[in-house]
């Protein structure tokens, strides 16, 4: 699959060499408590090994991932995919993770979002995309908004955090609303 080409980033391949930078990112509860319940408990570096590994050796059929990259260098910031692709009714989820501190809130996850949606509505001929998230996560949400998501729902009282229960939200892009 060819890189995927944007302003400032670009959507590339996993390598082994990102293997330091996911493990920058994967016990940091910065990070990690705006993720999934994957990432709950502390992952170990056979894990994080385990799964490049599988990536790199096409073990997730029904999954397209990518690594979020600076533009020039290739440099890792992040990754996302597309998740439980569902081609019968060409939809999938998104997964995404800005792995780098310092970069969140500079457009980074708006611009990824917007090249995957490039990939997956114009390539992929997908109709639907969904995705999951923290209603404490705002950040997350303005990004996804910005990329066109719409709110389609909530699922109250979903999710266990920090001795409380929150709500995770639903949202979606359809490849007309593009």
């Amino acid at each position: 699959m060819p890189r995927i080409i944007g302003k400032n980033l670009m959507l590339r391949e996993f390598q082994k060499e990102d293997l330091p930078h996911i493990r920058e990112w994967v016990n940091d509860p910065d990070i990690a408590n705006n993720l999934s319940d994957i990432f709950m408990y502390p992952h170990t570096l056979n894990e994080t090994e385990t799964f490049l590994n599988g990536i790199l050796e096409g073990k997730f059929s029904d999954e397209k991932h990518f690594i979020i990259a600076e533009k020039v260098s290739g440099d890792y910031i992040g990754q996302m995919g597309l998740l439980k692709i569902d081609w019968k009714n060409r939809t999938a989820e998104v997964g995404i993770v800005i792995g780098k501190k310092d970069l969140l809130g500079k457009g980074i996850g708006t611009e990824a979002m917007r090249l995957l949606q490039q990939f997956a509505f114009e390539r992929m001929n997908l109709n639907r995309l969904e995705l999951t998230v923290h209603d404490f996560n705002a950040r997350a949400i303005k990004c996804y908004e910005k990329s066109g998501f719409t709110l389609e729902g909530r699922l109250r009282q979903k999710y266990y955090f920090n001795g409380k229960y929150t709500d995770i939200i639903i949202m979606s892009i359809l490849k007309e609303e593009r």
